[in-house]
């Protein structure tokens, strides 16, 4: 493992050993010295990165154990034979065990079906039937995404004995692919509402720091993949539910163009904008996992008959000449000083990749939140509202608070939200014609306190991740920065509809040139 020594630790009269001196990210105090590192890595240049991280705050990776893997990687072990899913598999069954007590990322572990799965695909790649990249890896999957045989709960004592007798879409394509699924992972109660306490799971903590929540409303799926209890999960977005957990666990999350993947299987949110994708620890991963789980759904209406492209090919790694707008105005003067200083420092790391960089203008945030959330209740409201009515000692507290809005929403209301997303939408993208992406903020703070009296996510600062999800376009989050305290921050790339690739490869570029790839939380 690799790892870093403050200088207050060397003063016991050795002399100084002669290694490049860098500055931890957490600049703005460290919690135990707030002094310069020695980075304690010889020969290795590609850890000498803008963005070092002190041994306070995160650490290496070990490539010993399986489950500090990238898909990637893993996926390379296995096509050469020198790996079997059975190792990976087990890898993770015993992290799932050793560590879930106290993340309660998972809802059902299905170990017995991991298990075979394993040893089929370990048969199947040992005859030369290799499938994808996907091949022989284990993921989860967010619980509100069915399962065919699986209790697939929603978070909600309405569905706690449900059991599907068909998978989601998007499921079967990744078990086509040969990808294994290993359990089912905590949501908020149908997506909405935030963390809540009177419900039989209690809400994910967050690896970086057990004392602080892991977002949501994927918060299981954040979890487990920023704690290596398995290399990838599955996530929906409606509002930025595939998002905030990423940026606050500090790992990476892809949002899809709005019919890239299928709804069909997923527990409907907000029809209109519910979205189904990847998280995983690296840009590279998600861009395997995009791979197997798009395509079209002939019983999804929203689904886009259009090819899926290579998306791991398109990461070329160049991003020179790149035209990034950033919506600062989005996040200055409302997000923490550590986000707003992560986000300066991306900045600079992009632009040393060969991108320009220039601040744009979008309508004001509260514009997007505000016709998102008209649409958003008025849909769930009517999803729900049978079931609200016959029995709402049912629901938690946080589900039933959140929801009740949407009875007080006229018809008049979201026929002119309706017309109001049009017209938002339409300015969005018009500036599609001069920048090639768009750069803001991925949260506004960082991980909220695991605390049932601290509020909701949406108490202090706005959902930054509502404009993306409102127009529908493809939305990647990468880690970026680390607080004074640790906890991990995230940004916000965009594409125009269907450039995944270059959302990807921008993302990716980053991720490799910013220092933070690899980097596991510490305590686990």
């Amino acid at each position: 493992m690799y790892g870093t020594l403050c200088e207050a630790e060397l003063t016991d009269g050795r002399p100084m050993p002669k290694l490049p001196i860098v500055t931890c990210s957490a600049r703005r105090g460290c919690p135990r010295h707030a002094r310069r590192y020695i980075h304690l890595a010889p020969g290795r240049k590609d850890l000498a990165d803008p963005l070092e991280v002190c041994a306070d705050h995160a650490h290496h990776i070990d490539q010993g154990d399986l489950t500090a893997l990238t898909i990637a990687e893993l996926g390379a072990r296995l096509r050469q034979g020198t790996l079997s899913p059975v190792a990976i598999v087990e890898a993770c069954l015993d992290r799932i065990e050793a560590l879930d007590t106290r993340l309660h990322a998972f809802v059902t572990v299905t170990a017995d079906q991991a298990r075979a799965a394993a040893r089929a695909a370990e048969r199947r790649i040992r005859n030369g039937g290799y499938r994808s990249g996907m091949d022989g890896i284990p993921f989860a999957i967010k619980d509100n995404i069915d399962t065919a045989g699986i209790r697939t709960t929603s978070n909600s004592r309405l569905l706690q004995d449900h059991v599907p007798q068909e998978n989601a879409h998007v499921v079967s394509l990744l078990e086509q692919a040969g990808a294994i699924v290993i359990g089912k992972v905590a949501t908020w109660e149908f997506a909405q509402g935030g963390p809540c306490w009177d419900l039989p799971w209690p809400p994910p903590r967050n690896p970086w720091n057990v004392a602080h929540l892991a977002g949501g409303s994927s918060a299981g799926s954040g979890a487990a993949v920023a704690a290596r209890q398995v290399p990838a999960a599955l996530g929906t977005d409606t509002g930025g539910s595939l998002r905030y957990p990423a940026a606050v666990c500090g790992i990476v999350a892809l949002k899809p163009t709005y019919g890239r993947t299928s709804r069909r299987g997923l527990h409907p949110n907000t029809f209109s904008l519910d979205h189904c994708g990847p998280m995983a620890r690296t840009v590279e991963d998600c861009a395997l996992l995009l791979g197997a789980m798009a395509g079209h759904d002939p019983r999804d209406p929203a689904s886009i008959d259009e090819p899926v492209p290579d998306y791991r090919g398109a990461l070329t790694g160049d991003i020179s000449g790149l035209r990034i707008g950033l919506v600062r105005h989005w996040y200055a003067g409302v997000a923490t000083p550590e986000v707003e200083a992560a986000m300066q420092g991306a900045v600079r790391t992009l632009e040393r990749l060969g991108a320009h960089v220039e601040e744009v203008r979008l309508d004001a945030l509260q514009d997007y939140i505000d016709c998102k959330t008209i649409i958003g209740l008025s849909e769930l409201y009517a999803v729900h509202e049978g079931d609200l009515k016959r029995q709402p000692h049912r629901f938690g507290r946080p589900f039933r608070k959140s929801i009740i809005a949407g009875a007080l929403l006229r018809a008049e209301d979201y026929v002119q939200a309706l017309r109001w997303r049009t017209e938002l939408v339409t300015r969005m993208f018009a500036k599609f014609r001069q920048v090639d992406l768009l750069l803001t903020a991925g949260w506004m703070q960082e991980a909220e306190p695991y605390d049932p009296a601290a509020g909701s996510r949406f108490a202090h600062r706005p959902p930054i991740t509502m404009p993306f999800s409102l127009a529908g376009n493809p939305v990647l989050s990468v880690p970026c920065g680390y607080t004074a305290a640790g906890l991990p921050l995230g940004l916000q790339l965009a594409a125009r509809p269907f450039d995944e690739a270059t959302l990807l490869r921008a993302g990716d570029a980053f991720e490799r040139h910013h220092g933070m790839r690899g980097f596991t939380p510490p305590t686990l």
